[in-house]
Order: structure tokens, then C-alpha cells, then sequence
């Protein structure tokens, strides 16, 4: 019988904090978390709002070495990694380094040291960038980092699908652990925040150019015209379950249901993505979880803000559930989208809401687009199933699902 794998820490840096308490406060509350540009001077390009993670002390959570090492996007995994490791009731250490793994995903790696050094390069004087340039902005950056500091020793690996890696990470981790390796680290964080980053976002056509955080950003809305870039995510712990149950481990959930197809076509100014392919891949995802259509007690979607894709993402889960889907949730609107480590958060969100039991309301739309007639969580709701299922998108044709299956909720007292 295959081996059950399940999450048993979270650690979120994010737009809506830093910290699972701190996430769920801005999710419960609807706090939007957007604002202008901070990391840089956003003044001559026409995307000026993101969602950035407030109060972010590296230090705090990385050593010098690193420190001046690896990039922003790197010291965010490391703080969401050792929230992770201690929400989960784990060491820094890796007590047995063959039998603990990461596998994290990662859209575009190291942007702001890769920014500050080419700038060097072809701007300074000296015509040089440091010595560490080629593995801090390298997509896999992160991964080699945290498996060397906390001797993660077992397969690691990285994974590049956009958005839908955040979700692939985690079926990468189920995997591992049913290969035999207890323990893995897996999730995503982002941070495309730089001048070269945004440039290159800014090419497909679906930043949104609004300059007001309260309306920037409004997927499925009538008033939708495209994304709000963002930082941070969320990092998981993903345990074989004898093993967690051996230790008297808290659990969230079990991931028990995965896939993921491709559209085999790229994302352009004028393309939607393929809603049968995207649908395919929730359908797939809930039978290999063996749960069926009227047990999802909520979906967390991909939520673009783009008014095509918007649609198409409605017109999937219409295919899947029929004209009566069940209630959807985004919080996307308030932090923003993370790529990678925006569906991680998405994960996060819902097995939180299994532990408070409570899925949260969704964060819009005000008015739904013409096609995006979803069932809207307008106030919060108890989950009778405790099953989500979390959708993700990337650009280029990616489409990932994942079922999680959440554990019973905590002890009213101790959610305080």
C-alpha cells in the first residue's frame, strides 16, 4: 500500500505577513496587502502596484554569508522554510540528512542580484560582476542553499512551470515520500520584482496597469484588466504519515490527489490557455484522490484577473462540476500574484481553513464578469467534507491541480 504523505508545517512570508497567524488574519479579515512599488523605482513603467512582504528583517532569518550570497527571493525561502520547520515541531538540522529532501519551485530565480550585478557589469567602471552572480540568480539557487544549510540530503530537486509549480512541488514531495524519504520540504517562494523582471512580465500583456491597490487587481470582476505582480509564498512540511503520527505531530492534511497537462501552446497578448486541458487536470486530480465531485467543499482558483482567461477558468470548472460548481475562494486580490509561490499560499490557505474550520470568504469579485457566475464565497462557511481542491495556471500551458484532504479542526480554545 502506497505510503500517505501529509503536511505538517507551514511557513508563510507573504503580503499577508509573515508567519501562518499572521496570513490568516489578512485571509479572515480581507485586508488588501497591495501597494506602490517599494523595492525599486517603478515611475517609468506603466505596472506600479505589487504586493511586497512588509517588514521583512533577512537578517532575522538568514546568516551573513548567505546574506550577502543569495538573493531576496532565497532569504524569503529560508524564513519561510524555518517557520515551516518550527510550525512543524522540527529541527534546524536534518537528524538523518538521507531521509530528509526539498524540492521547491521557481519561476525566474535571483532577480534583484541579478539586476544589481549586470547593472555593475555594464554601468560601472569595472566591468565585472561578483563571484557569486552565477549561483545566486540561478533558478535552483534556493534549493542548493537550503539543502546545504539544513543538510537536506535525500532527492531534491527544483521545478519551473510558473504558477502551476507550486502545486507540482508538492506532488513532487508525495512522490518522494512514497519512494521512502519521511520528510520533505517543498513549496515556493517569488521575488519578480525588479526592473528586468517586471520588463519581462510586462511583455505578455496581463500586468494590469491600474494605479490604485484597491482596484488594480480584480479576477473574475466585470472591472478586471489583468495581474498585480507579487513576492513571497508559502513553504510546507511534507511527512510520511507513520512517521508524523510516530512523533505526535500536528497535522493540517493530506494531499491526496495530484495532476498536471499542458496546452502545448505559449501565453501571448491575444491567447486564453486551453480550458479542456485545465480541466482534464482537476478531473484527474480528484480521481487519483478518489473524491468525488460534490465532496469539494471549495476551490481555490487560479484567478488571473485576466478577462479571457477568467473565463476560461470558469468555463473548466463548469466542465468539471457541472452548471452547479462548488464555492469558490481567492485571496489573490489582497497579496497579489506570487506566480510560484502564489499557489503555494493558495495551499496554505486551505488547510489553514481546515484547522480553523472556517473557509474563508472570497476577496471578490464585486460584480462577476460576463461567464464568471462562480458560486462566490460571500461569507465565511464550515466545511462539511474538508476537501479543497487548489487550481493553478502558467504561463506557457501549464495547468496543475491538487485535492487536499484537511484533518479535523483544532480545539476551539487553542485557535485563539
Amino acid at each position: 500500500m502506497s505510503a500517505r504523505a501529509v503536511v505538517t508545517g507551514i511557513g508563510v512570508v507573504a503580503p499577508s505577513g509573515i508567519g501562518v497567524d499572521a496570513h490568516w488574519r489578512t485571509v479572515r479579515d480581507g485586508i488588501r496587502r497591495t501597494g506602490p512599488i517599494t523595492l525599486f523605482d517603478p515611475a517609468s513603467y506603466p505596472t506600479r502596484v505589487a504586493g511586497e512582504v512588509a517588514d521583512f528583517d533577512a537578517a532575522a532569518y538568514v546568516e551573513n554569508r548567505q546574506l550577502v550570497q543569495t538573493d531576496r527571493w532565497t532569504h524569503l525561502g529560508f524564513a519561510a522554510t524555518r517557520l515551516a520547520l518550527a510550525d512543524a515541531g522540527l529541527p534546524e538540522r536534518a537528524p538523518d540528512p538521507y531521509g530528509w529532501a526539498v524540492t521547491l519551485a521557481s519561476s525566474s530565480g535571483g532577480n534583484l542580484f541579478g539586476q544589481r550585478e549586470l547593472q555593475r557589469l555594464w554601468g560601472g567602471p569595472t566591468r565585472t560582476v561578483g563571484a557569486y552572480q552565477s549561483i545566486a540568480w540561478f533558478y535552483a539557487a534556493s534549493v542548493g542553499q537550503l539543502s546545504i544549510h539544513h543538510q537536506f540530503k535525500g532527492p531534491c530537486g527544483v521545478l519551473v512551470a510558473e504558477t502551476a509549480g507550486g502545486l507540482d512541488s508538492l506532488a513532487h514531495a508525495v512522490r518522494t515520500v512514497r519512494r521512502g524519504t519521511p520528510v520533505v520540504i517543498a513549496g515556493a517562494t517569488e521575488c519578480p520584482l525588479s526592473p528586468y523582471a517586471l520588463a519581462c512580465q510586462l511583455r505578455s500583456g496581463l500586468l494590469s496597469d491600474g494605479a490604485d491597490p484597491e482596484a488594480a487587481y480584480r479576477p473574475f470582476d466585470r472591472s478586471a484588466g489583468g495581474y498585480v505582480p507579487a513576492e513571497g509564498g508559502a513553504v510546507f512540511v511534507v511527512e510520511e504519515l507513520g512517521h508524523a503520527l510516530a512523533r505526535g505531530a500536528r497535522i493540517y492534511g493530506e494531499v491526496s490527489g495530484w495532476a498536471a497537462t499542458h496546452d502545448a501552446a505559449h501565453t501571448g497578448p491575444d491567447t486564453a490557455g486551453d480550458p479542456d486541458q485545465y480541466a482534464r487536470a482537476m478531473r484527474l486530480a480528484l480521481d487519483r484522490a478518489g473524491a468525488t465531485a460534490d465532496e469539494v467543499d471549495v476551490v481555490l482558483p487560479d484567478a488571473l484577473g485576466v478577462p479571457r482567461y477568467d473565463r476560461g477558468e470558469a468555463e473548466a470548472l463548469r466542465t468539471v462540476f457541472g452548471d452547479r460548481p462548488p464555492p469558490v475562494t481567492t485571496q489573490k486580490a489582497l497579496t497579489g500574484r506570487a506566480h510560484q509561490g502564489g499557489s503555494a499560499l493558495d495551499v496554505a490557505t486551505a488547510l489553514l481553513a481546515f484547522r480553523h474550520d472556517e473557509l474563508p470568504a472570497s476577496a471578490g469579485p464585486r460584480e462577476p464578469a460576463p461567464g464568471c457566475e462562480l458560486d462566490f464565497l460571500r461569507t465565511p462557511r464550515q466545511p462539511r467534507h474538508r476537501v479543497a481542491l487548489v487550481g493553478a495556471r502558467g504561463f506557457d500551458g501549464f495547468n496543475s491541480a491538487l485535492v487536499l484532504r484537511g484533518a479535523p479542526p483544532a480545539p476551539r480554545a487553542s485557535q485563539e
